[in-house]
């Protein structure tokens, strides 16, 4: 470890379980315990507990903290939720970018809409005080406040299809938890004294149905004080349902399988448009413009020929080395850009043509994933789901397919009844 490197609360726990460990964004953080490939498979088959304590928290509050996110925030929050693009609201959740004026992405970031003008912003580790300051910057009142919380809030995730049984039996009062909660909403409060949420031991928390894999779960905020005594009783309760805790290498694995982004990886210093993630942007209807103005709107409506970036599925679990020493080869062997990422989905394979994941309902009976590789290229010519192309590093070349998903059957959106009354497969 190095000696600059931060620690979250959980830190001793995961030395004492002979994680093996990394720096990641200025924290020793743990990459796998016991094995990758088994908490990958844990989280789809079971559930998996991720230390997200490293993640940084900013609050913005006062009469304008709505008008500074909507100049500053890619979503409009005024038309952001469901199918009918209602306003955000208290409770709700909403998934984004900050850009510089060029376009290009300081950070992805989740806005927790928790007073009426009360908003909790959720970004990457390291990232509180970069997006602090940039928000600061676009202040244009004293009423509004910018509080960065970097290593003052704890986070955990509990992901995967048992998630929401092995929580039940923890919460004080699970049934009114759990009622109308659907995906991307929270309850409780980062203040304990706010929070009517609470464990059964009494400790408070902020509870929200979102997370980091694609799959169904949930992401628990606490006081740093009760992380130790929250993480241990997930893990003592989630032990008979096969929960295991996770490491960053699960994490980048199953959010490659769900067609997710890895900040300043798969989205970085490069104009965010032609991406898979167009919800992210206020598009228009018509996709003609956006329905509002935004650090960075000017610069995406001047470009006239951006990269692409996509994601794309291989032919077995081979990988190649990800970063701007790698190819992404057209069909007639024409270098058109670099790998982004690659990373191993060991829950989904190949059978008649078709991606099926253990997950999946009507995969065959004796279906048995061998893992795909998956990951996002970047591209200066126009690809499209179904086109070939081969990445290459500098021991492999490797044929690939470009798609729009990978892992079907993926759980996040599932109901949270059906969660708690299935067995799941």
């Amino acid at each position: 470890m190095s000696k600059h490197s931060k620690q979250t609360p959980l830190h001793a726990w995961h030395v004492q379980q002979g994680a093996n460990m990394a720096p990641f964004g200025g924290y020793d953080m743990p990459v796998w315990y016991s094995s990758a490939k088994n908490e990958h498979l844990a989280v789809l088959n079971r559930a998996g507990l991720f230390d997200t304590s490293h993640m940084a928290t900013v609050m913005v509050n006062g009469p304008r903290a709505r008008d500074l996110l909507q100049q500053t925030f890619s979503r409009d929050l005024e038309a952001c939720l469901g199918k009918k693009r209602t306003p955000l609201q208290p409770g709700r959740m909403v998934y984004g970018v900050f850009l510089t004026p060029k376009g290009h992405v300081i950070d992805d970031a989740i806005i927790t809409h928790l007073e009426d003008d009360l908003y909790m912003v959720v970004v990457n580790a390291g990232m509180g005080p970069g997006i602090a300051d940039h928000l600061q910057n676009h202040l244009a009142d004293s009423q509004t406040r910018v509080l960065d919380l970097t290593d003052q809030v704890g986070k955990i995730d509990l992901q995967g299809p048992r998630a929401g049984v092995i929580l039940f039996g923890l919460l004080q009062d699970p049934d009114r938890v759990f009622a109308r909660m659907p995906y991307f909403s929270c309850h409780g409060h980062l203040q304990p004294e706010k929070s009517e949420v609470r464990l059964r031991d009494g400790t408070p928390l902020l509870l929200s149905r979102s997370g980091y894999t694609g799959e169904f779960g949930f992401e628990i905020f606490v006081r740093p004080q009760d992380l130790l005594s929250a993480w241990t009783s997930i893990l003592e309760a989630g032990a008979e349902h096969g929960l295991l805790p996770c490491g960053l290498a699960a994490r980048d694995s199953l959010r490659a399988g769900a067609v997710l982004p890895l900040s300043h990886q798969d989205i970085g210093d490069w104009p965010f448009v032609n991406t898979p993630w167009d919800f992210a942007l206020p598009w228009t209807e018509d996709k003609q413009g956006f329905s509002k103005d935004f650090v960075g709107a000017q610069a995406l409506r001047d470009l006239t020929d951006p990269p692409l970036t996509a994601a794309f599925v291989g032919k077995d679990l081979r990988k190649v080395n990800a970063g701007p020493d790698s190819k992404v080869l057209n069909a007639q062997g024409d270098p058109i850009g670099t790998v982004l990422s690659c990373v191993t989905d060991v829950g989904v394979g190949w059978h008649q043509g078709r991606i099926y994941s253990v997950s999946s309902p009507d995969a065959p009976e004796d279906f048995k994933p061998k893992g795909l590789s998956c990951g996002f290229v970047r591209v200066t010519a126009p690809l499209h789901p179904g086109d070939a192309v081969k990445i290459q590093d500098k021991r492999r070349t490797l044929e690939v397919t470009v798609a729009e998903d990978i892992r079907p059957d993926r759980t996040a959106r599932k109901p949270l009844t059906q969660m708690l009354n299935t067995e799941h497969k």
